[in-house]
């Protein structure tokens, strides 16, 4: 369940975050995509329901699908899939980047999950725009890559990685 835009996480760390941020504003275009902009998301719960519906259906393995099994396995508890981590954070960066015409990916390089997630946590993003550049075969739009880094509620970090997005330029009034 996605509660609200908390910016909280991100408060003290040296970062500006914009007021057109917020749900409700938007569409975005590749203008809007300057390097160094942050975008904060919202919160979502992984619930260990969701952890373990996620993994039977796609990663079905006991640490993620049992959780007494779970204990006497590598992680030694309950934790989730790191793919339910990164469809997690793939909805966050849904409703926090409405780009016009949709959030459309060109790839994703380094994923990295440092700490896994148990169920029970809260988790929230930070997307950082990296680069932005027009695309030379396509005109009328860019690709921007941005490091999105996912957090739990202790601000801990249980993911790291580096999409490239497809973002239309804004038509020349």
């Amino acid at each position: 369940m996605i509660v609200k835009i908390a910016t909280g996480l991100f408060e003290g760390r040296g970062l500006t975050l914009a007021d057109d941020t917020k749900p409700g504003h938007g569409p975005l275009y590749f203008d809007d995509f300057t390097v160094g902009r942050v975008f904060p998301t919202a919160k979502t719960l992984i619930t260990e329901a969701d952890t373990i519906a996620f993994a039977s259906a796609y990663d079905p393995q006991p640490f993620h699908t049992d959780p007494v099994a779970a204990v006497d396995t590598f992680f030694g508890k309950h934790v989730a899939s790191g793919w339910h981590t990164v469809a997690a954070t793939m909805r966050l960066m849904v409703e926090a980047l409405p780009v016009a015409g949709g959030l459309i990916g060109a790839g994703v390089e380094n994923i990295r999950w440092p700490r896994p997630v148990v169920p029970g946590e809260e988790l929230q993003a930070r997307i950082e725009v990296e680069s932005a550049r027009v695309s030379a075969s396509r005109p009328g739009i860019g690709i921007v890559g941005i490091k999105v880094t996912t957090f739990n509620q202790d601000g801990d970090v249980v993911q790291t990685m580096h999409p490239r997005i497809v973002v239309p330029l804004r038509a020349a009034d």
